[in-house]
């Protein structure tokens, strides 16, 4: 014998989700009026630079700071505390000069 399960109970719905949004095919909705709702790219990234180091200082007031230089050239330092944050910050500032990423390479043996 075959066991029939009776219907699903219909959905309870409160008085704060009775009303539907229309669904509308091919159009965004928009937040207001003229201000599309998606993330469009920046349009100032448009001339081939791109970031190859950062440099991330945190100095939350009355903790220790903390300083990270990374590098796609392969630099990943970590300091603490003032005087070696310090440090890595100056160093990091030197080795834009330096890194092998930036530095030009016109004029060297191939």
């Amino acid at each position: 014998m075959a066991h029939v399960l009776p219907p699903a109970p219909p959905p309870m719905h409160s008085a704060a989700n009775t009303r539907q949004e229309p669904m509308t095919v091919g159009a965004q909705k928009v937040v207001a009026e003229g201000v599309p709702a998606a993330v469009r790219p920046d349009p100032q990234t448009g001339d081939g630079r791109y970031p190859i180091a950062w440099l991330t200082i945190t100095a939350p007031r009355g903790a220790v700071p903390t300083v990270t230089s990374v590098c796609e050239c392969g630099r990943n330092l970590f300091a603490t505390g003032h005087h070696k944050a310090l440090a890595l910050i100056e160093d990091h500032t030197d080795h834009r000069t330096h890194c092998p990423l930036r530095t030009d390479q016109e004029g060297t043996a191939a």
